[in-house]
């Protein structure tokens, strides 16, 4: 049995859907974009051009619902399947988009560069827990024009696994999606074994910019997983109960899938989002709050009571540091989005409200990962008898060590966390040098990046990823790309 976190009774997932519906038809929705402001008019909202406001009936709603796929995979870069969405399928990946990463020797805040973002990939790469790569930094060595593509062009050359990206504006999604077309012998290709999943985020409350919304559109046509990334920030740009932000988000989550659909009907689309509350002591958005998970539970409960794939931001910290604070926040909020059986949970290494990246945050956060899947795995018939067989001869003694049940079965039962987690004696720890979390995953880290190896692609493959590339980044004004250590 897997044990499931709800904190909506089914009569507030109705008057939550119920509400959002209302909201579709009053106020409405403003959509700046006209491509999709005239499909949504020919498909029967009510349009006022001259506002860009959209009233979409719940009727039109229903239909788009209808043709959304109840589940779907993304497979490997060589074309194996490897995440579920659907469900209650749990996988987690790094957060994704900071703009700093911590210094490992220094502790302080700085730019990422090339390196930086290959040295996160290579970590996720090599560690279990992640079941999916991200664009996990903006690497401030390339011109802003060309951000996103290069994240994705680094986790193309180092990584296998499929991976959680996203445009940063309408010129670059077509060269994404052929990137990602090139491991997948062409557009036709990657549509029937999807490589990605891409982040679409409307602007609260209650708007789909040009951009978002022609995201949108051109992720439904190519057939290209997209997912709504919808932020209600409470208080702020949202409603300050968290039933309100969820209200919110699920009437801007509703309208992006009519959106989405009504070009590409069964193209694939997730219901996700990056909620907060908003700390109106220090005027911050902190991701760590156990109300911000209580957000994201609540919101996925609702996409789920449509059948829907769900997507969380969990995982993350505000915190500066790797201490306790980091630990704390981004335990909790990862085992809460295990429970509500959220299919793929982005955040883990992000530090400061989710401005900075941290190889050796991974590294911890994975050893909360990994306990977070073990937890709902549940508890496990295993044995004929619940115990009886095991006491047979016992004689009262604690000898249960020595039972063949015992060596077959405790790596099962058990999760066995690596040397992060610190359960050893005192004196061992003492002999050690008393490292502290943060020098045992320093240690860690260190340990994988020796082991890593990068996965080759064909010749072809890289050729053609790195020409593409490059002539991307001449047209941005660069002269030739970073230099990366093993060309």
């Amino acid at each position: 049995m897997q044990p499931i976190l709800q904190l909506l009774s089914p009569e507030l997932v109705g008057r939550i859907l119920d509400e959002a519906f209302q909201l579709l038809k009053e106020p409405g929705i403003k959509v700046q974009s006209p491509e999709a402001c005239r499909l949504l008019q020919a498909a029967g909202a009510t349009v006022d051009s001259g506002r860009e406001v959209v009233r979409i009936p719940e009727a039109m709603v229903r239909r788009a619902l209808e043709t959304v796929p109840r589940e779907f995979w993304l497979y490997t870069r060589d074309g194996k399947p490897a995440v579920h969405y659907g469900g209650d399928a749990v996988h987690f990946d790094p957060g994704s988009s900071g703009v700093n990463v911590l210094d490992p020797v220094t502790l302080e805040h700085r730019p990422a560069i090339t390196p930086d973002l290959i040295r996160l990939i290579q970590v996720a790469e090599m560690l279990p827990a992640y079941d999916a790569q991200s664009t996990a930094v903006v690497c401030s060595d390339v011109p802003q024009a060309i951000g996103d593509l290069y994240r994705l062009y680094l986790v193309l050359l180092f990584s296998n696994k499929p991976i959680v990206t996203g445009a940063f504006g309408v010129a670059t999604t077509q060269p994404m999606l052929d990137m990602l077309a090139i491991f997948r012998d062409g557009r036709e290709g990657l549509a029937h074994t999807p490589l990605a999943v891409f982040d679409v985020c409307p602007t609260p409350p209650m708007i789909w910019s040009h951009f978002a919304a022609q995201n949108l559109l051109d992720l439904a046509r190519a057939r290209v997983p997209a997912q709504m990334v919808s932020m209600p920030l409470a208080g702020v740009g949202a409603p300050v109960t968290l039933l309100g932000s969820v209200v919110q988000h699920a009437a801007e989550s509703l309208s992006g899938i009519v959106i989405h659909q009504l070009v590409g009907p069964g193209s694939p689309i997730v219901w996700r989002g990056a909620p907060a509350i908003f700390d109106m002591r220090h005027g911050t958005t902190p991701m760590g709050a156990i109300e911000t998970a209580m957000i994201d539970a609540s919101y996925s409960q609702v996409g789920k009571s449509l059948g829907l794939p769900t997507h969380a931001y969990l995982g993350a910290t505000d915190a500066k540091l790797i201490d306790a604070q980091a630990g704390m926040e981004s335990g909790i909020s990862a085992v809460l989005g295990a429970l509500a059986g959220i299919n793929m949970i982005s955040g883990a290494g992000m530090l400061d409200f989710l401005a900075c990246q941290s190889a050796e945050k991974l590294v911890v956060d994975a050893e909360a990962i990994e306990m977070a899947k073990r937890l709902v795995a549940g508890v496990q018939v295993r044995t004929e008898t619940l115990a009886l067989e095991m006491f047979a001869g016992i004689d009262f003694k604690a000898d249960f060590l020595k039972q063949k049940l015992t060596r077959q079965l405790f790596s099962a039962e058990q999760h066995l966390p690596s040397p992060v987690v610190d359960r050893g004696t005192a004196r061992a720890w003492h002999e050690a040098g008393r490292p502290d979390t943060l020098a045992r995953a320093r240690t860690r880290t260190e340990a994988i990046l020796r082991d890593y190896r990068r996965p080759r692609a064909t010749r072809e493959q890289e050729a053609g990823l790195r020409d593409l590339v490059g002539r991307l980044a001449g047209q941005a004004g660069m002269d030739a790309l970073p230099s990366i250590e093993d060309e």
